[in-house]
């Protein structure tokens, strides 16, 4: 495999021949940067524990580095609140703003293939997916420039004698938590409508899976974003987590990841009444009806829940088949997951890689015996693959559980891996009761040709998204949401924006005379 990579300062590098994607890693970080994160303008040592970067699919260490601290945060949001204020980004023209983003935009297209590269290093998940998410990420950035360019306020219909106006300002710096599971499209889908508002960020990516963060401050300096207005802060969450959520300077969280950590940061949001923006966990239903196209049910059923290995909150991993063609499309279904290819992230033909690291992987095998311990049935997979290649990774075969009912365990704790339990139901009303009984709503399948029973269902079901014969399809431009303890807030579309914004109204009297209430008169006192 060869892959021209252009660096950040010069001329292009070229990863070939002896040169593998991990040797490349280096290169792709500039060198310079490879131990420092971005703090208020500045690349630095953190003053944190040394980080350990594990490439999953060899279990070898391919870089460290020095987590930040309380007090790098402290600094961040400094330099953030100088930056939007004395440095004037809040005050800056719509359009103008946009004017950066769209740079950045442009140089993570350039950089498609190093982000790729290194995401795949640093996730395990394969070069066609990160790739994807790196043309998200660079899409991303020029939606939310576009939206925040072409954003209007509102003149309201005035109640009385003066013009009443409903406007949005930043809110000033803004904490941005991200998962280990996409980072560079979770990265773009929180900074850049925060970049867009008006505001500063402090961003804080997984221990897990740092470094395409920190690639992306590079790429956002060259694009010449004003220092200070994002910074870059790898640590655990109980440090630089916690110490970003509780500072009296920041208004505002947004959060993706798991629900018991987003219970914890809406706790800590609420003692400041601060606003926050929660993207959690699901265990979502996909629904194979009896009138569905069998092909394109099982290729969707397989893309929702065994992509991304399935480390993914809208995995589809409660799979409900309808009872009379149950029998059948389980068999088929089992028959194909066993034939997809495990392997490296950088081989092309690879279906299912790596998860992020062993101890998840090994998470995942435990939630799987427990199934097991607890009478369900293993139709395929449940282990780690046998072989050399696979020994150092962290490996799990694509595995589908029958034989227990929807109150069990693993149909109600989100697994985050490749495993999938398959239920029948005999009508809309036992399906939906189903489908409904959990605690998470995040997303939902429905696969039928009867688009009337579709639309009854994608009703019925608690689901912040719901697809209609495809599953895992995404527009930045159409906001997406959990319900109950899949989330709290929006992300995407032009609403998105407006969450990193304070509304506020306006009163312009026109009438020119003093108030009567002033003059003496005490039942003129406005009116509701």
């Amino acid at each position: 495999m060869n892959h021209t990579i252009r660096a950040h300062h010069g001329r292009p590098f070229e990863i070939g021949g002896d040169m593998t994607e991990l040797d490349a890693v280096p290169a792709i970080l500039c060198g310079d940067t490879t131990d420092r994160i971005f703090v208020g303008g500045t690349w630095r040592t953190g003053g944190g524990d040394v980080i350990e970067s594990v490439d999953p699919a060899t279990g070898r260490v391919f870089a460290t580095l020095h987590a930040a601290t309380p007090a790098d945060v402290d600094v961040a949001v400094q330099a953030g609140l100088r930056a939007v204020h004395e440095g004037g980004w809040a005050a800056r023209m719509p359009h103008e703003r946009a004017a950066v983003l769209h740079r950045i935009g442009d140089l993570v297209d350039a950089n498609a293939e190093r982000i790729a590269i290194l995401q795949t290093t640093d996730t395990g998940k394969t070069l066609s997916e990160t790739r994807a998410l790196a043309r998200s990420a660079a899409g991303t950035f020029r939606y939310m420039a576009a939206a925040a360019e072409t954003m209007e306020d509102a003149v309201t219909p005035s109640r009385g004698p003066y013009l009443t106006l409903a406007t949005h300002e930043p809110m000033g710096v803004v904490g941005a938590i991200t998962p280990w599971n996409s980072p560079i499209a979770s990265d773009a889908q929180k900074i850049a409508p925060a970049l867009a508002a008006g505001n500063a960020v402090v961003a804080k990516p997984p221990v897990w899976a740092p470094w395409v963060t920190l690639l992306l401050a590079r790429l956002c300096e060259e694009a010449g974003l004003p220092a200070g207005l994002l910074s870059v802060l790898p640590g655990p969450g109980r440090t630089v987590g916690d110490a970003l959520v509780r500072h009296p300077d920041v208004a505002k969280i947004s959060f993706t990841g798991g629900t018991t950590t987003g219970r914890a940061l809406a706790h800590a949001a609420a003692d400041k009444i601060m606003p926050i923006t929660l993207e959690l966990g699901g265990k979502s239903p996909t629904i194979v009806f009896d009138d569905a196209d069998v092909e394109q049910a099982l290729a969707g059923v397989l893309y929702g829940i065994f992509s991304s290995s399935g480390q993914s909150c809208i995995a589809g991993s409660r799979v409900f088949v309808q009872r009379d063609v149950y029998g059948a499309f389980v068999e088929e279904l089992v028959s194909r997951a066993r034939s997809l290819r495990v392997g490296p992230g950088t081989d092309p033909r690879t279906q299912v890689a790596p998860m992020v690291a062993r101890a998840h992987r090994d998470g995942v095998a435990a939630m799987v015996e427990d199934a097991r311990a607890a009478g369900a049935t293993v139709l395929c997979g449940g282990r780690i693959p046998e072989g050399e290649q696979f020994e150092a990774g962290a490996y799990y075969e694509p595995t589908i559980l029958a034989g227990v009912d929807n109150s069990a365990d693993i149909c109600q704790q989100e697994v985050f891996g490749p495993v999938a339990v398959v239920l029948p139901f005999d009508d809309e009303d036992d399906l939906v009761a189903q489908a409904n009984h959990s605690v998470f709503g995040l997303a939902c399948g429905i696969w039928t040709s009867d688009y009337r029973r579709a639309w009854r269902i994608a009703k019925a079901v608690r689901a912040g998204t719901v697809w209609i014969n495809t599953y895992k399809q995404f527009s930045i431009s159409t906001p997406f949401s959990g319900l109950e303890e899949s989330g709290l807030g929006t992300e995407k579309g032009r609403d998105g924006i407006r969450s990193y914004m304070n509304q506020k109204s306006i009163y312009v009297d026109l009438a020119g005379d003093p108030l009567p209430w002033a003059g003496g008169d005490a039942t003129q006192e406005g009116q509701p």
